[in-house]
């Protein structure tokens, strides 16, 4: 590979890792799982996404009537709901 493209693959990786979601921290989980509980949830995997928007985002969470992933505001309401 020449070594220009080599820098460039390089920098997308680099660039698409920095777009991740990240954990979220204690405090904030507590108010995810709080927010879960009002919609009859539980569980699931808590994070956060890196962009501006601060949403919250929990995959399979355990709900009464199947698994869902959910996506919170950065207020920790409800925006989408969807079933796996």
């Amino acid at each position: 590979m020449k070594p220009f493209l080599m820098a460039f693959a390089a920098t997308l990786v680099s660039s698409t890792f920095a777009l991740a979601d990240t954990p979220v921290t204690p405090a904030e989980a507590e108010k995810i799982k709080a927010a879960l509980e009002v919609l009859g949830c539980t569980g699931g995997k808590m994070e956060k996404e890196t962009e501006a928007s601060g949403y919250f985002e929990v995959d399979d969470a355990k709900c009464k009537d199947g698994q869902y992933d959910i996506k919170l505001d950065k207020d920790f309401k409800l925006i989408a709901m969807t079933r796996d």
